[in-house]
């Protein structure tokens, strides 16, 4: 790609300082989830868009008493600048959440952020030339490879099925990319429930990942958000809990607590700790004292392990009220029926496109997410991920219902102008869909 830019008199341009951006910027973009947010929150849609947690779950007495008890009796600490690691007594207590993943670590090792995705950047600033390559799950995170971009890093997916990650995968992209003259700096990774397409890496696989990664010298970052919302059993321990040299662990009061706060953690071996804490200061000075308090708070005097219980009943109710939902009106078509998290990831029959899809979608007041916002290289044309956290389990089949509708409309346009071909073998509507990409 051309490092030459355009004067800032060219084309149509009305930003007269576009000539003078860094070369970087050109990786800044909003995310097809952050376009939705819009059209999403108008109250006749029924969102199945976005991940935002089911906060109305969460007392709000119990937030407002920390809050007040903080206030009360560290108010000055509180308004105050801290640390750029993070309250102490927090990064202690960070430790207990860990320990229910099977981690075993030191306070001296955890980074407070604000939230996980800033330690995401963080890390990202840190390890990221251009030119530099990503291993990331294929689906992976949208807002992960908006950071990747924007540090002018290339993202390559790893394919996954049921099960996860496929070591297999992995390895192939390695070598390929070895033998290429690339260079890999990362791999990326939500093992647990993972966003977008729900699924979890099993522990067989955990142990294949760190050991492929270890023999060939790639840091493994472990994204974990959703790993303490589990449904029936809970995940394989984290990858942390196995590999401390080699892993760095980000997790976030977001998902078991509220994301207003704004409040999550990076778990790193001792020298990249050194540094995440340097960056952690040059971008933010200090985490919020303000939130971290009243966390900590919130953690030494309420029950929060039934809280979390509390949410992983909410989630559960309405991630089988989506699998009925669908069960019901699109039951020809496949999709992950996830044991915890947010999310199930929908496979169309290859000739519909998600993406093209959505104009429909929101006429018939539903919102989803493309499936091309999780490939860095334009796949996941006939994947959606659908949200079953925040919607009521009424509203889920409201959405689902539309969903079907938006899929015949679909249907009925493309049959009307081709007379011949795949499309004449699903006039039942039945969708007779191809393989699933995760199966």
């Amino acid at each position: 790609m051309s490092s030459q830019k355009p004067p800032s008199s060219a084309g149509n341009n009305l930003d007269p300082w576009y000539a003078n951006y860094a070369e970087r910027t050109a990786g800044l973009a909003a995310s097809e989830v952050r376009a939705l947010f819009a059209v999403a929150s108008r109250p006749e849609v029924v969102s199945l868009a976005g991940g935002m947690p089911a906060v109305s779950a969460l007392p709000q007495e119990l937030v407002i008493e920390s809050m007040n008890r903080v206030m009360r009796e560290q108010g000055s600490v509180a308004l105050q600048y801290g640390s750029g690691q993070g309250v102490p007594a927090l990064r202690e207590q960070i430790l207990d959440v860990m320990a229910m993943e099977g981690i075993k670590a030191s306070a001296d090792d955890v980074v407070v952020t604000t939230g996980s995705q800033h330690a995401l950047e963080l890390v990202t600033k840190l390890f990221i030339d251009p030119g530099d390559v990503v291993l990331a799950e294929g689906p992976s995170y949208v807002t992960a490879m908006v950071i990747f971009r924007s540090f002018q890093a290339e993202t390559h997916h790893v394919a996954m099925d049921a099960h996860g990650m496929i070591p297999e995968s992995l390895r192939e992209n390695i070598a390929r990319l070895k033998a290429l003259g690339k260079k890999i700096k990362f791999l990326y990774t939500i093992p647990s429930f993972q966003n977008p397409a729900g699924v979890t890496l099993s522990w067989e696989r955990r142990l294949e990942v760190l050991q492929i990664a270890k023999e060939n010298g790639i840091l493994v970052l472990e994204d974990n958000p959703y790993g303490l919302l589990h449904f029936d059993a809970p995940p394989p321990p984290a990858l942390r809990s196995v590999e401390q040299e080699g892993v760095i662990y980000l997790g976030t009061f977001s998902k078991t607590l509220a994301p207003g706060f704004r409040v999550g953690w990076a778990l790193a071996p001792h020298a990249i700790r050194e540094k995440l804490i340097l960056a952690n200061e040059a971008a933010v000075l200090s985490p919020s004292s303000f939130s971290q308090l009243i966390i900590s708070e919130y953690l030494d005097t309420i029950d929060w392990r039934a809280q979390v219980d509390r949410f992983r009943g909410v989630y559960r109710e309405r991630k089988e009220a989506m699998i009925g939902a669908l069960t019901e009106y699109l039951p020809n078509l496949e999709w992950t029926d996830p044991n915890g998290g947010f999310y199930v990831w929908l496979t169309l029959p290859a000739y519909l496109d998600s993406k093209q899809m959505l104009p429909r979608a929101v006429k018939e007041l539903v919102a989803y997410t493309p499936g091309t916002a999780f490939y860095a290289d334009g796949g996941g044309r006939n994947n959606i991920r659908l949200s079953f956290c925040y919607p009521t389990p009424e509203a889920i089949r409201v959405g689902i219902r539309r969903l079907q509708n938006v899929i015949n409309g679909e249907l009925d346009l493309l049959e009307t102008f081709s007379a011949t071909g795949p499309l004449d073998t699903v006039r039942d509507r039945n969708f007779s869909a191809p393989p699933p990409n995760l199966d």
